[in-house]
């Protein structure tokens, strides 16, 4: 007996990628064709071990199989191609012109960007507006998005957002005109003969492995499993697995999910090994500074402070734990020192001496801005002036810019502050939106 799809949604939605997002970008503001040029956007920030593929252009993908993660080292000795630095900023400002275009196909509320160079659009309301097939909507959609901006796109289609995206990364990518389709009539024909099961949208390779260790080998094994039998032995997973395998999928987009733990915080990679406490020290101070400062933007105050250090891989090899996390209940407070001082205290309780090369700092339980905690030890003025002096900070950042006021720790040894000033996402941002 097959699946009841009749009180299943039924929409038309679009999952739309922009081929080789970043080389593409690159190869058009060199006057390249993006589809022929030879092009690799690479990174060579310090915390890339030595340069690290961010994107290729398709035929250099095609010419050496290049990937996307790696490294300097394995580029080929080949005078045609061209190696560019990444412009991060100048990714953002196209990806923004590109949901600009589809909102002329769909209303603002349907389009939802999903990362820099994917986006689902719903067209259940729209799409007859522009054509009498979904497959001729998308193409118009193509060559909106390359008359105006160069650039070439892969639409997935499908009856919910999850039958688009499996359509776009089975189908499209493979389809000479780059669009693919998938309906509950043809998805089992399409999707359940397919035996690698981490090749499959949201499958991770241990989930795959988990999979075929109870005799699931195929897509079709899952959607025919027992879904009770899959909650018992993947939890919530499993049944999310049943709904993927048979092509189900209820969410709905334009639902604002709510946090059950409101947070605000941020990591960083080191672009070497700290072996020194007070090097350590200075880049635990910048991460709490930038992060108190997006407390108090919210306006927030935070009532746990949160510190996770990651040992080297050197201090691994020799037995040392995979490093530390640890938190501390406070007052509410968005007083930067008085975060970075918790910060600090978890620190030197709890290193000893490891190598260090990643941090993470956080601030949770966040509640509205109340003013501070009264302590009867300081007086109400010098409080008072502490959190006038961290809001004259934020303003005249805001206003100049980052690096516009700097702490003397900021210039010591082991800052990244300076460096990292003009990065995004990690990685180089350009000049923006130029």
């Amino acid at each position: 007996m097959g699946m009841d799809y009749s009180k299943e949604p039924h929409g038309v939605f679009m999952v739309i990628d922009n081929k080789s997002f970043y080389a593409s970008v690159e190869s058009i503001k060199l006057g390249l064709n993006p589809m022929k040029s030879i092009l690799v956007v690479l990174s060579e920030n310090d915390n890339t071990n030595g340069g690290l593929i961010l994107a290729t252009s398709p035929m250099a993908k095609k010419l050496y199989h290049l990937k996307n993660v790696d490294r300097k080292r394995d580029l080929p000795d080949d005078s045609r191609m061209i190696i560019v630095p990444p412009r991060m900023n100048l990714y953002i400002e196209k990806n923004l012109a590109v949901n600009n275009v589809f909102r002329n196909f769909a209303a603002d509320a349907d389009v939802f960007p999903y990362s820099i160079d994917e986006s689902i659009i719903d067209m259940t309301k729209s799409w007859h507006l522009f054509g009498n097939s979904h497959k001729k909507v998308a193409r118009a959609i193509q060559l909106a998005v390359k008359n105006q901006l160069g650039l070439y796109t892969t639409v997935g289609i499908g009856e919910n957002p999850m039958q688009a995206k499996l359509a776009l990364d089975i189908l499209a990518k493979h389809d000479h005109d780059m669009i693919g389709e998938l309906t509950y009539d043809t998805f089992g024909k399409v999707i359940w003969p397919i035996t690698q099961l981490s090749k499959v949208w949201s499958i991770g390779k241990n989930t795959a492995k988990h999979l075929n260790s109870i005799g699931i080998e195929s897509m079709g094994d899952l959607a025919h499993t027992d879904p009770y039998y899959l909650q018992r032995e993947f939890g919530v997973i499993g049944g999310q697995l049943f709904a993927l395998a048979n092509g189900i999928d209820r969410a709905h987009l334009d639902e604002v999910i709510k946090p059950r733990s409101k947070s605000v915080g941020n990591s960083q990679v080191l672009a070497h090994d700290y072996h020194n406490g007070d090097d350590i020290k200075v880049v635990i101070r910048e991460i709490g500074e930038q992060v108190a400062a997006r407390l108090r933007h919210h306006h927030k105050q935070a009532t746990t402070v949160h510190l996770r250090v990651g040992f080297s891989y050197a201090a691994k090899a020799i037995g040392s734990s995979s490093g530390f996390a640890h938190s501390q209940t406070i007052d509410p407070t968005d007083s930067t020192n008085e975060l970075i001082s918790y910060l600090l205290l978890i620190f030197d309780k709890y290193w000893h001496g490891e190598s260090v090369r990643n941090l993470a700092v956080s601030y949770g339980n966040l509640v509205d801005e109340q003013g501070e905690q009264i302590n009867l030890f300081d007086s109400i003025t010098a409080q008072t002036k502490k959190h006038d002096v961290d809001q004259l900070v934020d303003d005249l950042r805001d206003r100049f810019g980052v690096n516009a006021i700097m702490h003397p720790y900021n210039l010591k040894k082991g800052a990244t502050r300076n460096k990292r000033s003009g990065l995004v996402g990690g990685h180089n941002g350009g000049n923006s939106f130029k």
